[in-house]
């Protein structure tokens, strides 16, 4: 499917992905998940981003992981696959893949290249335009904050990159609201439709009413029915019941990215068990990070509940957010 910035405007859930003890990629499982990801409204699918542990797979595995993404999803739905160096050729030939695979878009991770300070502008440029030339998909630039071992970027490096034709979104995920605003300005400041894609779980209902057209969340891993009802409350204009929502909504999220922050991606997995979506055996993440199975267990049991969601994978139940 060929994308545009308007078929971004929506959610976009960042996948988990099911791994077993041995860290080897369950497929089948992931399947049964998507499915129930897809059925909750979303405009998107981001694969091999850092929900999905996509920088820790292996080249084949971020292949497989597209390929059965593109096979599940519905052709409307936008196959978006995480790309990046730390080299521009690693980038360029990670980006032929991906595309090769199946994906829709790409969202570019920051290099550590760009860490040079003062940040020239044309690093930044060349990166991504050598990325969308190798490719041919249309790209997502991704403001990454230093919390997720990415860089928040100079408002010049921000402006120069919006001008590359094939720009058809960005994702903040400064985590920063002063950051996000400044951000949403040079948006729109841009010379062509560029969609504003929020990922900033820390403050989900104020980055929708300050003026994000959707998001590319982690939190949509498990929450992405929740999103999409506080996302359309919100592009209604019928704030107070985005705000109704907000405490349920916010409060599983606020789980989810409980400090360490790093150990969002086992949170999300133990929480899918409770869900009625994954098995206990399928919650191991990849080393270095831990998994979280026995840790979390009850504390993910506890989030799950009160978010309405116990047990929705295993009996085909819905539990969106019911407006007052």
């Amino acid at each position: 499917m060929t994308i545009q910035a308007a078929d971004l405007e929506g959610i976009i859930p960042a996948v988990a992905i099911p791994m077993h003890e041995d860290e080897s990629i369950d497929l089948g499982a992931y399947e049964g998940y998507l499915r129930w990801v897809v059925d909750q409204g979303i405009v998107g699918l981001a694969v091999n981003v850092d929900t999905g542990e996509g920088p820790y797979l292996t080249p084949d595995e971020r292949r497989a992981v597209i390929e059965t993404t593109r096979r599940v999803a519905p052709a409307s739905i936008a196959v978006i696959a995480g790309v990046g160096g730390p080299s521009t050729r690693t980038a360029t030939d990670n980006a032929r893949a991906a595309a090769a695979a199946g994906a829709d878009a790409l969202l570019v991770f920051p290099t550590p290249a760009f860490l040079n300070d003062p940040l020239d502008p044309r690093i930044v440029v060349d990166y991504h335009r050598a990325i969308a030339d190798a490719s041919g998909l249309p790209i997502v630039v991704f403001q990454l904050g230093p919390v997720f071992g990415g860089l928040n970027y100079p408002a010049g490096a921000l402006a120069a990159v919006l001008d590359l034709p094939q720009v058809i979104g960005i994702k903040d995920a400064s985590f920063d609201a002063r950051r996000f605003q400044a951000l949403r300005d040079l948006v729109r400041a841009a010379g062509h439709r560029i969609t504003l894609l929020t990922g900033n779980d820390n403050f989900l209902l104020e980055s929708f009413v300050l003026g994000a057209d959707g998001g590319l969340l982690g939190y949509g891993a498990v929450g992405a029915g929740l999103l999409v009802d506080l996302h359309n409350a919100v592009r209604s204009g019928d704030i107070e019941a985005a705000r109704a929502m907000q405490p349920r909504v916010q409060g599983f999220c606020d789980y989810i990215y409980a400090a360490p922050i790093g150990d969002y991606r086992g949170r999300c997995k133990v929480a899918l068990v409770h869900m009625g979506l994954l098995r206990p055996e399928l919650t191991f993440v990849r080393a270095p990070y831990q998994s979280l199975w026995e840790r979390e267990c009850d504390a993910a049991a506890v989030a799950v509940a009160d978010a309405g969601l116990t047990g929705v994978g295993a009996t085909g139940r819905e539990a969106r957010l019911v407006r007052p």
